[in-house]
């Protein structure tokens, strides 16, 4: 390979791209060609499509400016992009060039995509849905990007040592991210900490001074991202945390050089971490300085994009809609009112109509837990202007609802953004539902349960606020990429055009009775599990049938998600197998992954009792014909991508009323996957998108289970007296089946399964998921029944596409339209 001084970078044929990569590896990496290797190959394609997406987002930008087109900013604290490469080179429809390119070369791409590391920025489903929309918003051409923190470190890498979770650091950007590009000359300098000062403006009105704060500093670094057929790039941007030239100078005055330097560098340690969801030990102050900080970064630059364009401030709510993603970026409603009346010197009351005219927020979750509060006393410490906004905020609203709806004190004391008792605590829920013009929940089930449960006095008095988005997820990725086979196979039975409508493979009803599409269908599924055999063999040592049901559960560790009942009914089939006989009709594989966060002691050992069990059925030859069980280490986009075409059951089970929607029940569904779930969050929905006859329910409605927590009703005592299958797990539990070596390992269990504290009710729902299982064994020892059922599931699931739910928000919230290339 010569290297070439000229390239056209502004097309997509074979001869330019091997052109750019080629100069890349000369000029970029300074290495002759003859001398690159895979990672070279894959820093340099990776180079080529940066040169390529740069030129088509300034494009975009140019056209949304010349449409004057109102824009969405999407703020959300985790995404989850998954490696970009594979991503892009599908979008852009180059995937087979390139394989082809290198293949010349001498290189496959394949392993040339194993050297991008997974962009390590989100902890879950959050983020994974943030990236969904980005993909859609750029399809779409809806004018939309993404705002976030630019973490150095993610979450952490899991691996599991001596059956146990153990952490290590997740440096991400250890091989460089030669997609991203550094906006240093837009940075912002934050301000925090300091105090107020009350004085008077020449006007005699209250004119407060925010004094003596230290100072921040956000660089930002764009992400391009790209629609599927390469015509709009939008784009992900993310702010790191830097020192500012700034020192403390009286702290030189005093000749402590290490103090001052010591002061600087522990503000680069905001974008240093992502922060787990469920940790109790992650200092409170920074996990509040790093909300802050999202918040500013991204107030202050898309008001900076606003006024280049437009000089009226108050035109803001007309060019301008705001996403907050949860609540992690609701101090979004406070630092606007502060830039608005504080910086720009708008009035009160115009400030709040364009703030709530502006903002939007999606509400994630129905755990009190995860509701965020921050002590007033912190606040005051770290935002002392802010904290005065919102009791500013909280003194006009309460006085507004006192005069519309007489409420009594309990009322008001529900619905202020104080909680007084047990020390005073701002509620950022409330502070997100009163500071914007729309709330939404992210499933029917979750939607009226945030109106009757989270907000039912504000749903009382902004009925029309509230609203349902239900949740989606990009077809690009999660079957047109990570399922080629399927997505070959579709293509070839109705075309390529529900890529971009996914509702078009409805056209595949009725091949779903064929018997010869059922061959192909069910023969691109035993594809999937080689692969994915393979890989566990490689990883694990763990050898897996493939002709086996593949029963996989993969999403977050966390008791209401119930991986333990999962666990409890594969140690019932294997007491069943090794003690009373028993042969089912199918062999199974249950698979497991998910990161445990590390505080959070019941998820860990949850993990632990898993690969104990593991442990002990793997080794047993009398149950090796019928039962494997595989903890996947370290899940990612990469890894799921690996998981989700292979399964045949998709395990849904959290207890009703707790999962807000869940995304991964529709990854898995669209692949063929059947499901065997709640009537929880949007199981609800694809339950009757696939059919009743073609999902496995089972379980107590949310309903019932309110009724049971409520009352006090729920006994364990009482299923663990009156079920043999229930003691006799449990029992195992206790005596240490699983763990010789520490016979009391998991007694905690046997304990907390039988306290009326339980509030996931994991024993009133274990007979029926018991049942429904053997119901799923017998279909599935019938090939013909289970391709049926398998294909109803990917021909009905185009409801649950991202490029809907981007409508939806977009036509009922955004106020966003197409701005396609002419």
């Amino acid at each position: 390979m010569a290297p070439v001084a000229k390239c056209n970078i502004e097309t997509l044929e074979g001869d330019s791209l091997s052109c750019s990569i080629r100069d890349h590896i000369t000029h970029s990496l300074g290495k002759p060609c003859s001398e690159a290797g895979h990672r070279d190959v894959a820093m340099a394609l990776s180079m080529t499509l940066r040169d390529r997406l740069v030129d088509r987002m300034l494009e975009t930008r140019m056209r949304y400016r010349e449409a004057r087109a109102k824009r969405m900013y999407y703020l959300s604290i985790e995404y989850l992009l998954g490696r970009c490469l594979g991503n892009n080179l599908f979008n852009m429809k180059i995937d087979d060039v390139c394989r082809s390119l290198v293949k010349d070369w001498g290189f496959d791409l394949e392993e040339i995509r194993e050297f991008e590391r997974d962009p390590s920025l989100g902890n879950g489903g959050l983020g994974r849905l943030a990236a969904c929309f980005l993909d859609s918003l750029a399809t779409l051409d809806m004018p939309g990007c993404g705002y976030g923190i630019h973490y150095e470190f993610g979450l952490f890498k899991q691996s599991i040592e001596n059956d146990r979770q153990v952490e290590r650091p997740d440096y991400w950007m250890a091989e460089g991210m030669p997609l991203q590009l550094e906006r240093r000359d837009q940075a912002v300098i934050i301000p925090i900490y300091g105090r107020v000062e009350d004085h008077q403006g020449p006007d005699g009105k209250y004119l407060p001074l925010w004094v003596d704060w230290q100072d921040l500093m956000g660089v930002p670094y764009d992400i391009p991202i790209v629609g599927f057929g390469d015509k709009t790039v939008n784009y992900l941007r993310l702010f790191a945390a830097q020192s500012t030239d700034n020192f403390n100078m009286e702290i030189f005055d005093q000749g402590d050089y290490i103090k001052a330097i010591r002061q600087k560098v522990y503000s680069e340690l905001i974008s240093k971490i992502l922060y787990p969801s469920e940790s109790i030990s992650f200092g409170k102050e920074l996990r509040l300085i790093q909300e802050y900080f999202l918040v500013f970064c991204a107030i202050r630059d898309i008001t900076r994009r606003f006024l280049k364009q437009n000089r009226n401030i108050e035109e803001l709510p007309e060019f301008t809609a705001i996403q907050l993603n949860d609540t992690h970026p609701a101090l979004a409603v406070a630092e606007l009112m502060r830039l608005l009346v504080d910086e720009r010197r708008v009035p009160w009351d115009r400030a709040w109509n364009l703030t709530n005219r502006t903002l939007s927020f999606t509400n994630h979750t129905l755990m009190p837990e995860s509701l965020e509060m921050w002590p007033v006393d912190l606040m005051q410490k770290v935002l002392p202007r802010h904290l005065q906004i919102i009791y500013e905020i909280n003194r006009r609203f309460l006085d507004e609802i006192r005069i519309v709806s007489n409420p009594d004190d309990a009322t008001l004391r529900r619905m202020s953004l104080i909680e007084e008792s047990g020390g005073k605590q701002v509620r950022m829920a409330n502070l997100a539902v009163v500071g914007s013009h729309s709330v939404n929940g992210v499933s029917k089930l979750h939607s009226e349960l945030v109106k009757k449960v989270l907000f039912p006095d504000y749903a009382a008095l902004w009925p029309g606020k509230f609203n349902n988005k239900t949740n989606g997820i990009t077809p690009r990725r999660w079957l047109y990429k990570a399922n080629r086979g399927l997505s070959a196979l579709i293509t070839e039975a109705i075309g390529d055009g529900w890529i971009m409508d996914l509702d078009q493979l409805k056209k595949l009803e009725p091949l779903a009775g064929d018997a010869a599409f059922q061959e192909k269908f069910m023969a691109v599924k035993r594809a999937n599990k080689e692969r994915l055999a393979a890989f566990v063999a490689k990883t694990s040592g763990v050898v897996l049938p493939p002709h086996a049901a593949f029963d996989i559960q993969a999403k977050r560790i966390h008791e209401y998600k119930r991986q333990l009942l999962n666990v409890m009914h594969i140690i019932h089939d294997y007491l069943r197998l090794v003690e009373d006989g028993y042969e089912p009709p199918e062999p199974r594989v249950y698979i497991f992954a998910g990161k445990a966060a590390p505080g959070y002691f019941e998820a860990k050992e949850i993990i632990h009792l898993i690969c104990c069990v593991a442990k002990v059925i793997n080794a047993d030859k009398q149950a090796a014909e019928y039962l494997k069980v595989v903890f996947a280490a370290d899940y990612r986009v990469s890894l799921a991508e690996k998981l989700i075409p292979a399964a045949d059951i998709s395990e849904q089970i959290s207890t009703a009323g707790t999962e807000a929607s869940g995304t991964g029940n529709m990854k898995f569904s669209l692949n063929g996957a059947l499901t065997i779930g709640t009537l929880d969050g949007a199981n609800i929905e694809i339950r009757e998108a696939v059919g009743e006859e073609n999902f496995y329910l089972f379980g107590l409605t949310a309903q019932e289970v309110e009724r049971q927590l409520a009352a006090g009703l729920y006994d364990p005592w009482e299923y663990y007296g009156k079920h043999p299958e229930i003691r006799r797990v449990l029992d195992a539990l206790s005596a240490g089946r699983f763990t010789p070596e520490d016979p009391s390992a998991f007694h905690w269990i046997f304990e907390k399964l039988l306290s009326r504290n339980e509030r996931y009710l994991h024993l009133a729902d274990f007979m029926p998921y018991l049942e429904t299982h053997q119901r799923v064994g017998m279909e599935y020892s019938r090939p013909e029944v289970w391709a049926q059922k398998a294909i109803c599931n990917t021909a009905r699931m185009g409801y649950f596409s991202s490029d809907r739910t981007v409508r939806e928000y977009a036509r009922d919230i955004w106020g966003i339209k197409p701005v396609p290339p002419k």
